[in-house]
């Protein structure tokens, strides 16, 4: 295969760290995707519609985010990470703008899966810069500073979001993604392209790799899991926690507490990752997850909602960033596509828990959701445990 190298770059010369602009993908991008969750009573409410069709219309976000993580790995093999991430965002920032200025529920459902599968293309390729620019024993510490971009996204739109929709417009949660999403678009112009290192592969060559790897095929369905549980627990929790009776700026920031714990979680997970071996990490997370799905199952009440939050995004920041890590190594001949592959999965098991769930929240049977979401969570962080500690990393991958 021929690598393609920028001017007056040194072959094999590996960055330590990944560029700054990243994190402002993850916040931007994560910003984005969890502003609607704390909304959803609002918005069903103003637009005279029941909350079964907002949640639908969450899901189709989550439903297209999957879909599309493909083409966006084919489109960025080909012209580049960064190009495909500027172009990405303006797409993501029209659509988004869109939606913003729409009535219904099936219009703002069609608008925000457009916009899910637009901002698709941001996370995915920062992953795929890290795995292709660091080398593997500083990969994961990197991947987890993402997670602080994401982190702070997720606690601006928790707590954010909720707060707008109950004093001024939801709509305007949207304005303000959008206006991000734009200016980010422009400060990507200063990142460095990376080797094109699969220009000249064939499109079926990646995709027949990874059907015959088990590994592979292992972690995207562990990542599909991952996405009903962890993603489908906190897409439905701001509603959970307003079908209590508080409201939505209350719900909106006791989400936020997920967003905090990845943020304070982030850095002593990646100095962790040094020091033991990702299984412990992983077993870690799914702890936590189980004990908060459990947790909300009891009570959604604002004051245990709050550590329920606060467990998801130590699930988030221990669990997923070892997955993320893991799905970088398992098979770096088709990293580009495990990558893609790996964001559809987890996202369309999210999709599919909102579809799942949507009859239950509309009927307020929370305690079931996160009952079978605790139940789920069980096997999940067994596998995954198991599976990460079996796996052998290839020959040319270095690290724990």
């Amino acid at each position: 295969m021929r690598r393609t190298r920028r001017r007056g770059q040194a072959p094999g010369d590996r960055p330590e760290r990944a560029p700054r602009q990243l994190l402002l993908v993850t916040f931007v991008s994560t910003l984005d995707r969890f502003a609607m969750a704390p909304m959803l009573v609002a918005m069903a409410r103003d637009l005279g519609t029941p909350l079964s069709a907002m949640v639908h219309a969450a899901s189709a976000y989550f439903l297209a985010y999957g879909l599309t993580q493909p083409l966006w790995g084919m489109i960025a093999d080909r012209f580049g990470l960064v190009r495909t991430m500027r172009t990405a965002l303006v797409l993501a920032a029209t659509a988004t703008a869109v939606a913003a200025t729409l009535g219904s529920a099936l219009g703002l459902g069609i608008a925000r899966g457009l916009a899910g599968a637009c901002f698709s293309a941001a996370i995915p390729a920062c992953l795929v810069y890290v795995g292709d620019t660091i080398p593997a024993p500083r990969r994961q510490p990197q991947i987890t500073n993402l997670m602080t971009g994401a982190a702070l996204g997720t606690a601006l739109a928790s707590a954010g979001a909720g707060a707008l929709a109950q004093f001024t417009s939801w709509r305007l949660a949207f304005v303000i993604t959008c206006t991000a999403a734009l200016l980010l678009a422009v400060t990507l112009g200063r990142v460095p392209e990376p080797p094109l290192l699969r220009a000249n592969a064939s499109v079926l060559a990646p995709v027949a790799a990874v059907a015959r790897s088990r590994p592979t095929l292992m972690v995207l369905g562990l990542a599909f899991v991952e996405g009903m549980v962890v993603l489908g627990a906190l897409t439905l929790l701001p509603a959970a926690v307003e079908a209590t009776g508080a409201s939505g700026s209350v719900a909106g920031a006791v989400t936020a507490a997920y967003g905090i714990a990845v943020l304070g979680g982030a850095r002593l997970a990646g100095k962790a990752a040094q020091r033991v071996h990702t299984s412990r990490l992983i077993a870690f997370g799914a702890v936590s997850a189980t004990a908060a799905c459990a947790l909300t199952a009891l009570s959604r009440a604002p004051e245990l909602a709050l550590p329920a939050a606060a467990l998801l995004g130590l699930a988030w920041v221990s669990m997923h960033s070892s997955l993320q890590t893991w799905a970088t190594e398992v098979l770096p001949c088709a990293r580009a596509t495990v990558i893609a592959g790996f964001a559809m999965a987890l996202f369309l098991g999210s999709a599919l828990a909102a579809v799942l769930a949507g009859g239950y929240a509309e009927a307020g049977r929370y305690a079931e959701i996160f009952g079978m979401a605790a139940a789920l969570a069980v096997p999940l962080g067994l596998a995954a445990t198991v599976g990460r500690t079996r796996w052998t990393r290839p020959e040319g991958e270095h690290g724990r």
